[in-house]
């Protein structure tokens, strides 16, 4: 139970740090789009960097302790990689959402207003961060649930932001766009709390729940992130942030693994 409360206070605190970074938008500051690339940049490079170190590479360490050798330990991680990149891309198919910048995604929906179809965006966004760091805590790795919980919680900062401000230049009051950013951090805890929970109870779930994770990540990093920052002609600035992103969360896998 000690092991679940890490997990899930963990992904908790890398949650409420949308709020954190939605705050900005009570001082009425517009952000340039040259800064949000480069934002949204880092983003994506905390969650490269924590795909690898902190979520692949242990999935290939537990595999071994569990079975041995290094076929079985490179199988569980390909196929766990898949997995997640899967059921991401069916989330983004079949959940209508909308982007900053790439616009309307998944089935049609005149239902919804344009604000929760941003929500629908970053929640789908938020289910692999939220995920990772309570599998990160599930093996019982406090360390490495912690790095992973400091970058997550790092990279939602410039996203609360960005979602803050997107809000507000949508004519929505300043207090409802950070209702609203707070809103989408909250997903992180629930899928943080299912991650911990299942590896926890069954061990041998971890390294599949490591490697899914680290795919779904990746799934949020290719088809999402890198192509919106690179639409405005800022991909310098946005390659930039994303090598700031990495060598960070490297430095804080290193120093606190």
């Amino acid at each position: 139970m000690e092991i679940i409360w890490y997990g899930f206070l963990g992904s908790l605190a890398a949650g409420m740090m949308t709020s954190l970074g939605a705050l900005p938008v009570f001082l009425g500051r517009k952000i340039t789009p040259r800064m949000q690339d480069a934002l949204m940049g880092f983003t994506a490079g905390v969650m490269l960097a924590a795909s690898f170190f902190s979520l692949i590479i242990p999935s290939l360490e537990a595999s071994e302790q569990l079975y041995g050798g290094q076929v079985i330990p490179a199988g569980i991680v390909v196929i766990g990689i898949v997995l997640g990149v899967i059921v991401l891309a069916i989330l983004n198919e079949r959940i209508p959402h909308e982007h900053f910048i790439m616009g309307r995604e998944g089935p049609a929906s005149h239902n919804l207003k344009r604000v929760w179809l941003f929500v629908l965006a970053i929640t789908i966004h938020n289910i692999p961060e939220g995920l990772a760091v309570g599998v990160g805590f599930g093996g019982g790795d406090i360390q490495n649930g912690t790095s992973l919980a400091i970058g997550i919680g790092l990279q939602n900062v410039p996203e609360g932001l960005a979602v803050a401000l997107a809000l507000a230049v949508e004519g929505y009051s300043r207090m409802y766009a950070f209702c609203i950013a707070c809103l989408t951090g909250l997903v992180e805890p629930v899928a943080g709390l299912l991650g911990v929970t299942a590896v926890t109870y069954s061990q041998p779930l971890l390294p599949w729940g490591l490697a899914f994770a680290a795919g779904a990540m990746i799934y949020v990093i290719s088809h999402e992130i890198i192509p919106e920052t690179h639409r405005r002609g800022y991909h310098h600035e946005a390659t930039m942030g994303l090598t700031l992103g990495l060598v960070i969360m490297l430095f804080l896998d290193v120093t606190l693994g």
